[in-house]
C-alpha cells in the first residue's frame, strides 16, 4: 500500500477508523507483553520503526552492516521476507527472485548474507550456524520472538508521526511513548521537520540523511516510478540532483510489476526520449530481460557523526549479558 494521505492529519476518515486502530495497538501491546523473547549467543541489533511506510530502515540496516564490517565483524541480516514465498533460506541474489524471497532481502543480500524466516529466532540460529558473529534484524521491533541486544527506531524526519494515531487510522504501529521506552536509540533520517527530537527525552539520538549517488543519464528528460511507502522521497532525491522527472508513476509498496505495466513505462520512455529511473527496491523486481530499459538511483546514508554511532554500537554489544 501507499502511505494514505489521511494519515497526515486527524480527519473524518481517520476518526471512523480510530476504533480499529485502538484494537490494533492493543493487540500489539498484548503480543509484546505475553511472549517471552528467546535469546541466542550472537549479539542481535534490531533496526525497526514505530510508523508504517518507508522510514529508511533498510538503507540504515545496510549502512550499519558496512560500519560493522569496517570493525572486522561478519554481520548477517535476518528478515521475514515480506512478499516472498520461500522461508528458512539464505538468499542468493543470483538465484532467487523477489517473488521467492521478497524485494528487501535481495537488497540486503547484496551487502551481507541474508536469511529469510518469519520466525526470527530460527533465522538467528541459522545465521549463527552459518558463521555470523553479529546479527542485524531488518524490521521486527514489534516482533517478540527474538531477544534484542540493541534496538534502533528509525524515524523519517520529513514525515514525522503523521496524525499520531495507530494503523489503520494513522501510521503508528504502536504507542509512541511505549515504543520509545523500549528502544535503545533513535535515528532520524533527513531534516527533523516535525521536531521529533523534542519527543525523545532519555535516549541517544543519531541523525543521517539519504545520500543519492549521482547517476549517469544522457537523455533529454527522465521519468520515474516507484513502489515504496513514500514515492515522493524518491522523486525529491532526483530533484536534488537536478534531475526533475517530467512524469512520475506511483505504485503500492512491495508492488509486483506485470509485464504490461513495465512495457507501458518503456513505451512512454521511448515516446519522450527519456531515461526511466526507479529505486533499487523496485529494480530487483523487474525481469532480467527488461532491466536494460531502466536505470537505478543508488542511495547511501550519510551520518552526522559516524564515529559516535559506531562507538555506541560497539559499546552496547560489548556489554551484553
Amino acid at each position: 500500500m501507499k502511505t494514505p494521505r489521511y494519515w497526515k492529519t486527524r480527519n473524518i476518515l481517520s476518526d471512523i477508523l480510530l476504533p480499529f486502530g485502538l484494537l490494533y495497538a492493543l493487540a500489539t501491546r498484548l503480543r509484546l507483553k505475553l511472549r517471552r523473547p528467546q535469546k541466542v549467543n550472537t549479539p542481535v541489533i534490531c533496526i525497526g520503526n514505530l510508523t508504517a511506510g518507508g522510514t529508511g530502515k533498510t538503507p540504515v540496516a545496510i549502512s550499519l552492516a558496512r560500519l560493522l564490517k569496517k570493525q572486522g565483524f561478519n554481520p548477517f541480516f535476518i528478515t521475514r521476507g515480506y512478499g516472498g514465498k520461500l522461508q528458512d533460506v539464505i538468499v542468493n541474489p543470483a538465484q532467487h527472485t523477489a517473488a521467492e524471497v521478497g524485494d528487501e532481502p535481495l537488497l540486503l543480500a547484496a551487502a551481507a548474507p541474508t536469511i529469510v524466516n518469519a520466525d526470527r529466532y530460527k533465522a538467528a540460529l541459522k545465521a549463527e550456524y552459518a558463521g555470523a558473529d553479529i546479527i542485524i534484524m531488518d524490521d521486527g521491533f514489534q516482533n517478540p520472538g527474538l531477544a534484542k541486544d540493541l534496538s534502533f527506531v528509525v524515524v523519517d524526519g520529513g514525515f514525522g508521526l503523521g496524525n499520531r494515531r495507530p494503523v489503520p487510522a494513522g501510521p503508528l504501529r504502536e504507542n509512541w511513548h511505549r515504543g520509545i521506552k523500549r528502544t535503545d536509540a533513535v535515528i532520524i533520517i533527513g531534516k527533523d521537520n516535525y521536531n521529533i527530537a523534542k519527543l525523545i527525552y532519555d535516549k541517544p539520538l543519531f541523525g543521517g540523511k539519504i545520500a543519492p549517488l549521482p547517476p549517469h543519464s544522457s537523455a533529454n528528460c527522465i521519468i520515474a516510478f516507484a513502489g515504496i511507502g513514500r514515492p515522493e522521497k524518491f522523486y525529491q532525491s532526483l530533484r536534488d540532483l537536478d534531475m526533475a522527472p517530467v512524469e512520475t508513476y506511483d505504485f503500492p509498496d512491495h508492488h509486483r510489476y506485470t509485464p504490461a505495466e513495465l512495457e507501458k513505462l518503456i513505451a512512454r520512455g521511448k515516446e519522450l526520449n527519456a531515461d526511466i529511473f526507479t529505486t533499487s527496491k523496485d529494480y530487483v523486481k523487474i525481469p532480467l530481460s527488461l532491466q536494460k530499459h531502466f536505470k537505478v538511483l543508488q542511495i547511501d546514508i550519510a551520518w552526522e557523526d559516524e564515529a559516535m554511532l559506531s562507538g555506541f554500537i560497539l559499546n552496547k554489544i560489548s556489554r551484553r549479558g
